[in-house]
């Protein structure tokens, strides 16, 4: 019998596990410097709560049989966990506003034309605060996470759901619905093709083309006969720019505004933002203010935003910056006899103590001199120490 894994499960082998821990020890070390702390939920919630927010298909969670009432299902993503289990904390004497929690772990997924269900995000989630110096650390804090693994030519691509909501809300009632799935799917030919008066259509392939250098789109909207009544939104969202500009480097380069940056579901409600590198969608998020009322018991909403970063599309486009080879050890220790077992055991639990020491191998077998220092040599290993009986080290350096 041939034993496989199920459709969509994964085996991580060692150098795919160094290559994962380098990215996800870097980025942790971002998220820990700006004062996130760490959040474990749990692999497995009652669909109802990980659907709640409306951001996720059911069809798209892997779901599990259960002797409860209620339908169980593997987390897709982690943002509705966390809401989940900070709602009715916040404003607390548990907790206080904000609270930075970070999070780094598996989640599953049904997804269309792909046999991967299982992937590893990290991620932080800033609860309870709003405003643009939230906004700002959170673009800020994803733009150091990026810049620390040394991601080239990455670029993050800036929506606001609030003034693209707001400048559909400038459309004839009967048009919006159609229009903003047209937005959400960039499908400018099927504007072109709609049934609309001229002036709507041209409104309309308006809103698809605002896309550009952040303060091109800006000047494109501000000068729009459209737009007189979304001064406020427009304002926030240059101050937001202007932040940007002035704190991160290359700036002009990494940001591209995209008002036609939407989704189908009103779970966002305010900047949305993915990160793109090499064909590679390596992180998104936005703000969500009214999710974390889906889950409180008496409905009250928190203002929150946050973001993840799919490490293995980020491993995909980090493939130069990785290590390619796994660490050797740095001594194999060889008993010279069976009666030095024990002494061997000992060098080597010595050299373990040794702190510029990365790690220690002992030889399991009682080979020739030679097959031991070819070994060595097959796995990297610089050095030997022959410990005999009596407990004399003899050590020798192999030619690697």
């Amino acid at each position: 019998m041939v034993h496989q894994l199920p459709t969509g499960a994964k085996d991580l082998l060692p150098l795919d596990v160094a290559q994962k821990r380098w990215i996800e020890s870097r980025i942790q070390q971002v998220f820990q410097s700006w004062g996130y702390q760490r959040i474990i939920t749990p692999t497995v919630e009652h669909l109802r709560s990980l659907t709640a927010g409306g951001a996720v298909d059911p069809k798209s969670v892997i779901q599990l049989h259960s002797n409860s009432i209620d339908i169980l299902g593997l987390r897709p993503e982690f943002t509705a966990s966390i809401a989940r289990a900070y709602a009715a904390r916040l404003g607390s004497h548990v907790a206080t506003c904000p609270q930075r929690l970070y999070y780094n772990a598996n989640v599953f997924r049904r997804r269309a034309n792909s046999t991967s269900e299982e992937s590893f995000q990290a991620g932080v989630e800033l609860l309870g605060a709003s405003g643009l110096l939230a906004d700002g650390e959170i673009l800020l804090l994803l733009a150091e996470s990026l810049d620390r693994v040394e991601l080239p030519d990455w670029q993050i691509i800036l929506g606001d759901a609030r003034l693209t909501g707001a400048l559909l809300d400038l459309l004839p009632e009967q048009y919006r619905a159609k229009v903003r799935q047209s937005l959400a799917k960039l499908d400018r030919i099927a504007i072109t093709e709609m049934d609309l008066p001229e002036d709507v259509k041209g409104y309309a392939l308006e809103l698809v083309d605002l896309r550009g250098k952040p303060k091109d789109v800006l000047s494109r909207l501000s000068t729009s006969k459209w737009t007189s009544g979304l001064t406020g939104e427009i304002s926030y969202l240059k101050s937001l720019i202007d932040l940007w500009e002035s704190t991160n480097q290359n700036a002009s380069d990494r940001l591209i505004l995209d008002l036609s940056f939407m989704q189908t579901f009103d779970y966002y409600t305010g900047i949305v933002f993915d990160v793109a590198c090499n064909n590679y969608v390596v992180a998104q998020g936005g703000r969500y203010d009214r999710l974390l009322g889906v889950y409180h018991p008496q409905n009250v909403s928190y203002p929150s935003i946050g973001f993840c970063i799919n490490l293995e599309d980020l491993q995909q486009a980090l493939q130069k910056q990785l290590p390619q080879t796994l660490t050797t050890s740095s001594w194999l220790v060889v008993a010279k006899t069976p009666d030095a077992m024990q002494a061997a055991f000992a060098h080597a639990a010595k050299l373990r103590q040794e702190p510029q020491i990365e790690a220690i191998e002992l030889e399991l077998e009682f080979r020739d001199a030679d097959v031991v220092r070819d070994h060595a040599r097959s796995r990297g290993i610089p050095q030997i120490a022959w410990v005999s009986s009596d407990g004399a080290i003899a050590s020798e350096t192999t030619a690697i």
